[in-house]
């Protein structure tokens, strides 16, 4: 289309390119500004010492830098050039660009005065704002411009590397250098430039009078005039939200404050020139202490103003009416921005509600919603800003919120409302543009009094391609494109508005308005994501770290606002849109930054809900706890003693509660501590449920997973803190009453299902798995550890001082009842329950441990039984072969050394066979119960085993068989630790021997066991006072340990057994010192147990040895000792 010469300047073209360029130069400034500043990122060699004397010579003498002339000053330079060079040519373009930038705009600025254009936001909306967002970005990047601090020497240092490399200056430094020399004083500088276009950026300003004072209102103007409410006129809500000023009507507040106030400040002379000026001027000037230049860069506004004026003639009165405005700023602008919050989170509450639960008003009600977000939005950027810069104020409270999440989160949950429904918007708006925008355009073009040819083209294409739509595109889901459309009508817009236009805009502001109205919903159909970024986009408070931090740590202290504190994490997840393209390099920091707050709010959202759900838990365990059997004898005394008559309570004595008073409540206001603990986790539980995932700079979060990691990790804490192990003294808790606890704690944190979307399946087993290994996934102990060391360090090493008797009839360990020592009952922690308490708590990996570690401890005494064996091995090599010389077995007895060693150390492997074996039981019956399908097929693969079966298949289905607790003839977790046992250098031949001589060196021993006063046998617990009943459990087993690795028959050796201690032990029947016989009838026992605990040996290959009427008489004389020992003396 070809256009006369007046339209060839292209205003739009070059507004929309320079706007868009000053904003990369204006955040590649900010960038060089923040990189200079920070001693991590500052370039190494302007903070080099060698580099001093070259760096205050580059700032003293910048511009006018002579290098060849200088050497002596510029060494360190000379020496680096081209990595100075290399390191300072993005800074030196950065500035190149600020320069370039400015001859354009110089450029625009004038030909706008030239043609003298007509500015008013209410008719060329698109014209006005990109003038008035050319002005404040151009002042703004020469103010940051001065505020980065090593302009000089990054230049100069720049220009002195390239001419020392090339030769030569570059060409653009002498003009460079000179800007920045004009810009020391920026303000002053920028009055004299803008001094030209007063007229056209007064004109542009006073446009948005009564804009800004209509939106510039206190929350009770809002309130009467029901801001936002939909109720409030429940007869038009189905009518469309309509206005002459569509985009005016979500245009920030603040970016309008910006234009004012820095429009002021750079044409100062318009303030006295103007009522209306003066007034706008004083209006801004009450709302805000610090305005914006770039993100966290702001501008101190009634500072800056006040010592601009003060330095001009003829502004005194300005000067007057300045200190006024900011008395009352201080004073008010913080209770009526508190006031506008409190009132936007009611109505848009109320708004978020309507809409979610009748979405059809989304049509009818669009601007509803983008204004809402944008008031939000301006509200919650001022609070940000002004907590971080002012620091000295009479009412903190002002620059303070707890209440902000509420805002932040109802914004996020009207943009999902519209992403989500965006169906509805397109429908509605297509039939909106085509049935009724179309019409209302094609009129007004129709009662233009003058509508040249080119213009009349515009403005009728517009309308066929309007009226062209069909809402059947938006139920294919089309895609729409109006982005040519709203760019013809920027360009007409400023064709219209220069002085001598064919179509005077000003002369026709229908067609704006109505033009305005269609690029609205225009922008409905194809822009909604770029609609909703203008009215709503927070990222730049990713530079305000430290206030949005403050604010987060003040909602999670505040009870009703946990639901929405979730609003944070997402908030993380617009900071992406802070990436400029002018700019990749800053891309890695604001990343950093964005998961690093994102992270840190779901930390600690995921910590506060963790520890409510473990105290809850808690809770849940001192109930269960109260159930225990323990807690009763108390009730059942009272009990008993009902009928008799009532005893005044003890002094000092507490009011015992029984279990269930909690549940008894004569008033429903009174909270408990469990009320107060679920409501907090309901309340933390739906902000972490709001959102399955989101996305942070491309990376997926996950918050529900973050309180899985803590609670997976304070649970197993728990577990651990339940056993309440000391290694110190040696205390633990008894393992049936961990299981209770531990249950409690599983029925709760199952129960989490119906508030948080967690596995807690998974959790629980990835937990308990971890206490089945020695150590958790932190390294720490687990119950398994806990319980192996305090099996083995605390029970079985007092059982082998005798502290402890294992009593076979009760089926557990009790305590030898001694003087001055604290009560301690082993039976309470080795009894059936307890063992299947255990095995429950540890599984079969942690028994498995436990039977290790058990059988380390067998291994170390069966090598030192070796060494005690090699030490008396011919001696016991004759004693073997006297076996039917009874006399010359007499006489060799004495010379055996260490018999008594022998016996202790054989004893003592019994009580850790013996507990293995308990344990093992406990671990059957619990898996019996667990896995019967299991059990059974393990059982039977069991029951085929013959003495024909390979050895080592035999081995491998015992292997599985002990795993599952099934007793086995031979133990298979022995059989290992003896093989690794083997004496160093010695043959199998030798260690064969040596295990043959082990088994007569213990049968001729066992004589010994009669001297002891221990060694009576107790028919209550059903084994001696002394322990020595286990030995027939560590003679069997070991044998047939020992007999397997060298796959010996096992029988035939117990039998050689049974024929030595049945010759030793008749030869007791001839002693005549009666100490040394005096327990001769209880030490006879031993032969039936021993033949009791085998399957190799019966009673008939004991009869062949040793008559059966010496055990009968044994048992009798024994039963009768322990009868008369129990009758009380007289």
């Amino acid at each position: 289309m070809s256009l006369p010469s007046v339209y060839q300047n292209k205003f739009a073209e070059k507004l929309t390119i320079l706007n868009d360029r000053g904003r990369g130069v204006l955040v590649r400034i900010y960038n060089i500004k923040k990189t200079c500043s920070d001693p991590k990122t500052r370039p190494p060699f302007l903070s080099d010492k060698a580099m001093e004397p070259s760096v205050k010579f580059i700032n003293k003498k910048f511009p006018h830098l002579d290098v060849r002339s200088s050497t002596q000053h510029l060494g360190p330079v000379h020496k680096d050039k081209g990595d100075i060079a290399r390191a300072l040519a993005p800074f030196y373009h950065s500035f190149l660009d600020v320069l370039e930038f400015r001859d354009h705009v110089y450029e625009l600025l004038n030909t706008i005065d030239a043609s003298q254009c007509f500015f008013d936001i209410h008719v060329n909306y698109d014209f006005t704002k990109s003038y008035l967002d050319l002005v404040v970005t151009y002042v703004s990047l020469v103010l940051l411009l001065a505020r980065t601090e090593d302009r000089r020497l990054l230049i100069g240092m720049y220009h002195c590397a390239h001419e020392m490399t090339h030769g030569t200056s570059d060409p653009s430094f002498a003009r460079l250098g000179q800007m920045v020399l004009e810009y020391d004083h920026p303000l002053k500088k920028l009055t004299e430039e803008f001094g030209p276009h007063t007229k056209a950026v007064t004109s542009a300003l006073l446009s948005l009078h009564f804009l800004f004072a209509r939106r510039n209102q206190g929350a009770e103007q809002w309130r009467s005039d029901q801001l936002l409410s939909l109720l409030s006129t429940a007869g038009t809500m189905l009518s469309p939200a309509s206005s002459d000023t569509m985009a005016c009507e979500y245009l920030s507040l603040e970016v309008m404050e910006r234009w004012i106030l820095m429009g002021f400040l750079v044409c100062p002379g318009a303030l006295g020139a103007s009522p209306q000026c003066l007034d706008l001027w004083r209006l801004a000037l009450q709302g805000s202490l610090y305005i914006t230049l770039l993100r966290d860069e702001a501008l101190q506004v009634h500072k800056v103003t006040e010592e601009l004026l003060s330095s001009l003639k003829g502004f005194g009165k300005r000067v007057a009416d300045l200190k006024e405005c900011k008395e009352q700023a201080v004073t008010h602008s913080g209770s009526l921005h508190r006031g506008r919050r409190v009132y936007l989170r009611g109505a848009v509450r109320e708004l978020e509600a309507l809409l979610e639960d009748q979405p059809g008003l989304l049509g009818p009600k669009a601007l509803f919603v983008f204004m809402a977000l944008a008031f939000c939005r301006d509200e919650l950027s001022w609070l940000a800003r002004h907590a971080e810069h002012v620091t000295k104020t009479k009412t903190p409270e002002d620059f303070a919120d707890s209440h902000v999440a509420e805002l932040l989160f109802l914004m996020e949950r009207l943009r999902s409302l519209v992403r989500r429904r965006v169906g509805v918007l397109q429908r509605y708006h297509v039939q909106y543009l085509a049935r009724f925008d179309a019409l209302v355009l094609s009129e007004v073009i129709q009662n233009l009094s003058v509508c040249p040819e080119e213009e009349s083209i515009i403005l009728s294409s517009f309308v066929s391609s309007l009226s062209a739509l069909s809402v059947k595109e938006a139920d294919d889901k089309e895609q729409f494109d109006f982005t040519p459309l709203r760019l013809d009508w920027f360009r007409l817009q400023a064709y219209t508005s220069v002085a001598k236009a064919s179509l005077p805009l000003a002369s026709n502001p229908d067609v704006g308005r109505v033009m305005n109205l269609i690029v609205f919903h225009t922008k409905l159909l194809d822009s909604l994501e770029e609609l909703l970024a203008e009215a709503s986009d927070l990222s730049d408070l990713c530079f305000y770290p430290r206030p949005v931090e403050k604010m987060f740590v003040a909602t999670m202290e505040e009870p009703s606002m946990l639901r929405y504190s979730i609003a944070f994490p997402l908030l993380c997840s617009h900071f992406s849109r802070c990436v400029h393209p002018m700019c990749p390099e800053e891309y890695p920091h604001l990343k950093a930054v964005a998961l690093g707050l994102c992270n840190k709010f779901l930390e600690e959202m995921a910590r506060q809900a963790s520890a409510c759900i473990m105290d809850a838990c808690a809770e849940q365990h001192n109930l269960s706890e109260k159930l225990l059997p323990k807690h009763c004898a108390s009730t059942v005394s009272k009990a008993r003693n009902k009928k008799t008559l009532k005893q005044p309570a003890k002094k000092g004595e507490p009011q015992r509660d029984k279990p269930g008073a909690e549940s008894q409540r004569k008033d429903r206001t009174l909270t408990t501590n469990m009320d107060k603990l679920h409501l907090t986790l309901a309340e933390l539980s739906l902000s972490l449920n709001h959102v399955p995932n989101f996305t942070v700079f491309e990376h997926t979060v996950t918050p529900a997973e973050y309180l899985s990691s803590h609670l997976e990790t304070r649970f197993t804490k728990a577990i651990v803190a339940m056993a309440g192990y000391s290694q110190a003294t040696q205390e633990v808790a008894r393992p049936s009453e961990v299981l209770v606890g531990l249950s409690a704690y599983m029925t709760f944190i199952q129960s989490l299902g119906k508030f948080v979307g967690l596995d807690t399946g998974r959790i629980i087993r990835s937990v308990l798995l971890q206490q089945t290994q020695p150590r958790d996934a932190a390294g720490e102990q687990t119950l398994t550890t806990i319980y192996t060391n305090w099996y083995l360090e605390a029970l079985l090493r007092q059982a082998s001082t005798g502290a402890i008797v294992l009593a076979p009839a009760l089926q557990a360990f009790t305590t030898v009842p001694r003087e001055g020592e604290p009560p301690f009952s082993a039976a309470e922690f080795s009894d059936v329950l307890e063992m299947r308490a255990l095995a429950e708590l540890l599984g079969p990996y942690g028994m498995k441990f436990l039977s290790d570690n058990l059988m380390w401890h067998v291994g170390s005494q069966v090598t030192e039984l070796k060494k005690l064996v090699t030490e008396n091995m011919d001696t016991l090599v004759q004693l073997r072969s006297s076996s039917c010389k009874p006399e010359q077995m007499a006489a060799l007895l004495p010379r055996l050394t260490s018999a008594e060693n022998v016996l202790k150390r054989m004893t003592i492997i019994g009580e850790i066979l013996s507990f293995r074996a308990m344990a093992q039981q406990g671990l059957r019956e619990v898996f019996s119960h667990h896995c019967p399908f299991l059990m059974g097929p393990i059982e039977c693969l069991t029951d085929v085993v013959t003495p024909d079966t390979d050895i080592q298949v035999t081995l491998s289905i015992f292997e599985l068989a002990s795993a599952a607790g099934i007793p086995c003839e031979v133990d298979p977790a022995l059989v290992n630790v003896l093989a690794g046992s083997k004496t160093d250098g010695s043959s199998l031949e030798e260690d064969y021997k040596v295990a043959c001589l082990l088994l007569v060196f213990v049968a001729v021993s066992l004589p010994l066991l009669a001297s002891d006063p221990a060694s009576i046998y107790n028919t209550e617990v059903d084994g001696y006072n002394n322990n020595i009943h286990c030995l027939a459990k560590a003679i069997i087993h070991v044998s047939a340990a020992l007999f397997t690795l060298h796959n010996k028959n096992i029988e035939t050796h117990l039998k050689e057994f049974l024929l030595l201690a049945s010759v030793s032990l008749l030869q007791l029947g001839q002693e005549t010192d009666k100490l040394r016989a005096r327990n001769r009838d209880s030490i006879v026992l031993l032969m039936q147990l021993i033949v009791a605990e085998s399957s190799f040996l019966t009673v008939d290959m004991l009869e062949t040895c040793f008559p059966y009427v010496l055990l009968r008489n044994a048992y009798r004389e024994v039963c009768r000792e322990n009868l008369l020992s129990r009758v009380p003396p007289h």
